[in-house]
């Protein structure tokens, strides 16, 4: 009988490379929040994939990138920690011949680290199976690669070729959580990332990196089919309250009902969504505010 085999992989890549979206499919249910806007996942977010042969547990960081703040500091150095702390890392990619400063930035810190590292070169339902090869060709002697692997997140193509790769470098091990685990993030943190993933997605481009969303009561009725949920958007001008309410309430309205619609189809039950805007100027670069908004270092967690 084979060996059960079980350990820490993370997917680290520039922001919008598509890291949450291969999480997302290789689990099988959506966890963590994507949108087309930098800075979408700010916490490390673990979710479990479990099979016959053994466990992964995926550990999606922040994009590494230079900070520009605290928020953006904090989450540099959630993201290079955890290249030391896993047993695979998950390099994502474009495909793309020109590797760019930020991309030179990640190879870097990847060059210093003695984890196995894998270029996964995601994306390639847009482009012909003749370009992926200049694509590993331009890639492949930057960093000392376990593995080269092309996938397409989105179309799930080469994926399973990418999980049993994994597990040849995964170490014997016991089985970290219940088959049923896919997550190990509190159901009130990913309702606040899926009314944020919906701000994102719906207001325009200056104003999502200052939103933060705090839920101030999740409460189940007696019954157990309708849940209760009161939320609050908080954002840093008074200018951005306005845009994030809409005329007459309508953003605000078509952020709740498109978070109510995911949030349901997490909880399994009924939604009654109840959204806020507060303006709290500059929380981005005031460290009790990044804690309160759920944003902790692990050495703050012990």
């Amino acid at each position: 009988m084979n060996q059960y085999k079980s350990g820490f992989v993370t997917l680290i890549g520039r922001p919008n490379v598509g890291k949450s979206t291969l999480m997302n499919h290789l689990i099988g249910q959506k966890i963590a929040i994507t949108s087309n806007k930098p800075q979408t996942t700010r916490n490390r977010i673990q979710t479990v994939y479990t099979s016959e042969e053994g466990q992964i547990i995926f550990i999606d960081t922040p994009g590494i990138h230079k900070a520009k703040n605290k928020l953006g500091e904090y989450m540099v150095s959630v993201a290079e920690r955890t290249l030391r702390e896993v047993d695979v890392i998950l390099w994502l990619v474009e495909p793309t011949t020109f590797i760019g400063a930020g991309e030179r930035h990640i190879a870097e810190q990847l060059r210093r680290t003695k984890t196995p590292v894998f270029l996964v070169i995601n994306k390639i339902d847009t482009v012909s199976k003749a370009e992926i090869l200049t694509y590993i060709d331009v890639y492949k002697d930057i960093v000392d690669f376990a593995e080269i692997i092309p996938v397409s997140a989105l179309k799930g193509e080469n994926t399973d070729v990418l999980i049993q790769s994994m597990f040849q470098y995964l170490p014997q091990g016991p089985q970290f959580y219940d088959e049923d685990t896919i997550t190990d993030q509190p159901e009130r943190q990913i309702v606040a990332e899926m009314i944020r993933e919906k701000a994102l997605r719906n207001l325009s481009d200056e104003i999502p990196h200052g939103i933060a969303v705090a839920i101030d009561q999740m409460k189940e009725r007696p019954g157990g089919n309708l849940m209760d949920i009161d939320a609050t958007i908080i954002c840093e001008r008074d200018s951005h309250k306005g845009i994030i309410i809409g005329k007459q309430g309508s953003m605000l309205k078509k952020i709740g009902s498109q978070a109510r619609h995911d949030i349901e189809n997490l909880l399994d039950c009924r939604v009654n969504l109840k959204l806020w805007v507060k303006v709290k100027k500059d929380w981005r670069d005031s460290d009790f505010l990044i804690k309160n908004f759920g944003y902790r270092k692990a050495e703050d967690e012990v």
